[in-house]
């Protein structure tokens, strides 16, 4: 008698403890689901140790018109009556820059120039049209797409408006994916940009050769393997008006 109870006991022991496990397994399986993958995001406020401040008065006119720039209450201002750049008063190999831009016209055009070569900016003569070699960030208004199709047959197949990154004149690059079909873009991972009149947040860490993107906090292009992998930084005017602000910069070491 006392057998067959010791095995009933433990019995109702096993089933009991079974149950807890399961039910305890289960709830696991609800609250804690594997972690989904996704690329880190970033905002970066130029508060942080070694970030410079970048005025009007750290870039050196190339070759655009003496009235293309101006400076008001920290807002860097361009016209866009030309085609041409500013550019840094030094060259840097590593370093990270950090802007906020904005068109204040539809289908704007402009962009920003790393590792420009000195040969290339030299080569721009005053007050006439024209870019130097260099890896650019483009900054473009999302219209521009539409105004490039509207009327014609052409699609806007091989650049977007949100943060494309490629070599200019003889720089090379290797591009990070997705990859524009002239094989030579970077194109953006995700779409971010803002719209006309409004601002947008660009972070750029161009490091030993490698170039990346980040758009209103999000990483989205680049590149590596960059040729040349120093030179100076450069803002374009490009036929539109636009305004930069809380520009900086930082050196790394």
């Amino acid at each position: 008698m006392k057998t067959l109870l010791h095995l009933l006991l433990c019995y109702f022991v096993f089933v009991i403890t079974s149950k807890t496990i399961a039910q305890e397994n289960t709830q696991e399986n609800i609250q804690d689901p594997a972690p989904a993958v996704h690329a880190p995001n970033i905002v970066i406020d130029g508060n942080a140790a070694g970030w410079q401040p970048l005025s009007l008065e750290d870039f050196v006119n190339v070759n655009c018109k003496d009235d293309t720039w101006t400076e008001e209450k920290g807002t860097i201002k361009c016209k866009g009556n030309c085609v041409g750049v500013i550019r840094s008063k030094e060259q840097y190999e590593n370093l990270e820059l950090m802007l906020k831009w904005r068109h204040l016209e539809k289908a704007g055009n402009s962009g920003v120039f790393v590792w420009s070569s000195k040969e290339s900016l030299d080569a721009l003569k005053p007050k006439t049209n024209g870019l130097p070699h260099g890896i650019e960030v483009q900054v473009l208004d999302l219209g521009y797409k539409q105004q490039y199709e509207q009327g014609n047959d052409r699609k806007a197949d091989w650049f977007t408006c949100h943060g494309d990154v490629f070599p200019v004149g003889d720089s090379t690059m290797k591009p990070f994916p997705p990859i524009a079909p002239n094989g030579r873009r970077s194109f953006p991972s995700s779409n971010h940009t803002k719209d006309v009149g409004q601002w947008n947040h660009y972070y750029i860490r161009a490091i030993n050769g490698e170039i990346r993107l980040w758009v209103n906090g999000h990483e989205v292009s680049g590149g590596n393997q960059c040729h040349p992998s120093t030179g100076y930084f450069a803002l374009e005017a490009e036929g539109a008006p636009i305004e930069f602000r809380d520009l900086k910069f930082r050196i790394v070491k």
